[in-house]
């Protein structure tokens, strides 16, 4: 009954207010309730012509929309985040962890921007040397301001992009060498900006159709990155005719070689000081740890005498007596996934030993395992085990079934 009161007395308002010429509803159109005549309402005027170009008129309003929100949000957002604060995705007590885990590299060590112009250089080198790349290339210099960790790679159109969780590109920021292209040309390239799921990365960050979108996430991928739009703009620059697949994969085994042949380790052992910024509260929180009676282990992908020479720096020589395991050359994520592979004693000369491993020994170094067999040999798993690493892919490809994880920013 109240709801019919309140609807007749909208309508006998509507009528009384057309009546004195101040219905909203005769303005244009009638409202749901008018109970004017139609013919006393005022004709609806045509609706707009199209825009001649409405392309242009379409665009012009995205980018304007686009600046008010670029200026909009980062006013917000700096009120609203402590970019010194830690976030996390899971619930937890430390009171309930046990077993403390770590990796090495931008975990317990961190690096200073030399170590990534040496990464570059030194592959730029071996582009040049060993891939009979264009000596002009070396004009090139590292830019550490021009990557960010996380990036996307089309690997068959040489562009790199930043790509959101839901696989959108976001328009600006693809860049073909050192240039950003035109948002038209990204729409028109990918028939939108949704990159499809067989197109993308997986977690292992592969794809299964040739690599074709390569998600860069570790840290040391930044000057590898760099490289790769370097060498793109060189091309592009000198009209040169290139074969973009082939670029991305020598300058990828070229990256990997300043690591696996050990360019960057006798670079950085010869010059710690330069390379490694000391922190003097690693070696606190694993004392305090240790006092506390936790148990702390190391699994890290870095050779023994690298690791062992940087925690004397960073941590003190008797480093060792705070780790209960001690895992070198690990080859994660392969560590996490292949049972294979069984654990070998390093020595101190860092020889490796024949010996079957029947148990992880405090103060030993032991080299490769799995986590099948390093699970087994501790009985360490589940949600008394906190594992600290930088890397989603080699870190926590599949941890999370037997620990919990936190990742750190690594810069």
């Amino acid at each position: 009954m109240a709801a019919r009161s309140l609807l007749g007395a909208g309508r006998a308002g509507c009528a009384g207010r057309a009546a004195a010429g101040l219905c909203c509803c005769s303005a244009s159109r009638a409202g749901p309730h008018c109970t004017v005549a139609p013919q006393q309402q005022q004709p609806q005027p045509p609706p707009p012509a199209p825009t001649p170009d409405m392309k242009s008129y379409l665009w012009a309003r995205y980018r304007e929309a686009k600046k008010v929100t670029k200026d909009l949000v980062p006013s917000i957002m700096s009120n609203l985040l402590n970019p010194d604060a830690v976030f996390t995705n899971n619930e937890m007590s430390l009171s309930d962890i046990e077993i403390y885990g770590f990796d090495y590299d931008y975990t317990l060590v961190f690096y200073s921007q030399d170590l990534h112009t040496l990464i570059y250089n030194a592959a730029r080198d071996l582009l040049i040397n060993e891939h009979r790349y264009p000596a002009e290339i070396r004009k090139y210099d590292y830019d550490p301001n021009f990557a960010i960790r996380g990036l996307h790679y089309d690997v068959h159109r040489a562009l790199l992009m930043k790509i959101d969780a839901f696989h959108y590109i976001q328009l600006g920021t693809v860049y073909r060498g050192l240039s950003v292209v035109p948002d038209e040309e990204v729409i028109a390239m990918y028939d939108g900006s949704h990159v499809p799921l067989e197109q993308m990365s997986d977690f292992y960050g592969k794809s299964s159709h040739g690599h074709t979108m390569k998600q860069f996430m570790d840290i040391f991928s930044l000057p590898e990155m760099t490289l790769l739009s370097c060498v793109n703009e060189y091309f592009l620059k000198n009209n040169i005719d290139y074969e973009p697949v082939h670029l991305y994969k020598d300058v990828k085994d070229s990256i990997r070689d300043v690591h696996i042949k050990g360019i960057m380790y006798r670079a950085i052992e010869a010059d710690i000081e330069k390379y490694i910024c000391y922190a003097e509260q690693t070696r606190a929180v694993l004392r305090k740890l240790a006092d506390h009676g936790k148990k702390i282990f190391l699994i890290t992908n870095s050779p023994s005498s690298f690791v062992d020479k940087g925690m004397k720096f960073i941590v003190g020589k008797d480093w060792r007596d705070l780790f209960d395991v001690v895992i070198v050359q690990a080859d994660k994520p392969n560590f996490f996934n292949d049972k294979r592979r069984p654990f070998r004693k390093v020595n101190e000369r860092g020889v490796l030993l024949w010996d079957k491993i029947h148990k992880l020994q405090k103060g030993q170094i032991y080299k490769q395992g799995n986590l099948y067999e390093f699970l087994k040999l501790t009985g360490w798993r589940g949600s008394k085990v906190l594992y600290f690493g930088d890397h989603i892919y080699s870190d926590l490809a599949v941890s999370n079934l037997f620990f919990f994880f936190i990742v750190f920013h690594g810069g």
